[in-house]
């Protein structure tokens, strides 16, 4: 049993990223989903399918890598919010990564989004990870 899937998902995807791996597979639940399609819409993930063969289903993730130099797109994930210690943000205070070049991922009442469109909505939550 794992105590925090949301960051062995992340770990997942590091792990697969620093071997330079071309895709990788992690167990699904209702929020990788939602964390993979925001990876997905913002440009870190090449592409994404859901697999649902077995019964907790399962998420394959095409990762990106620049095609020059051969490096991954994505530097850091980096999990914000723990089991043992839970961030929360209000709407005016959300963080913003590297100065506007990384994502923070937030979960709302409306459900997962980044920070930016959390602000735009006016909502505020926990902060999941940050993405970049």
């Amino acid at each position: 049993m794992n105590t925090d899937p949301i960051a062995d998902y992340l770990t997942r995807i590091r792990n697969a990223n620093s071997a330079g791996h071309k895709v990788v597979t992690v167990p699904a639940s209702n929020i990788k989903k939602e964390l993979t399609k925001i990876l997905f819409d913002q440009g870190y993930i090449l592409s994404y399918k859901f697999d649902d063969d077995t019964s907790q289903g399962s998420i394959k993730i095409a990762l990106k890598y620049d095609s020059y130099t051969k490096t991954p797109v994505i530097k850091r994930l980096e999990r914000v919010s723990k089991p043992g210690l839970r961030k929360y943000t209000g709407c005016d205070t959300i963080p913003r990564v590297i100065n506007g070049l990384g994502v923070a991922i937030i979960s709302t009442s409306k459900g997962l989004m980044t920070g930016k469109r959390a602000k735009q909505s006016k909502l505020g939550g926990e902060i999941i990870c940050y993405v970049y």
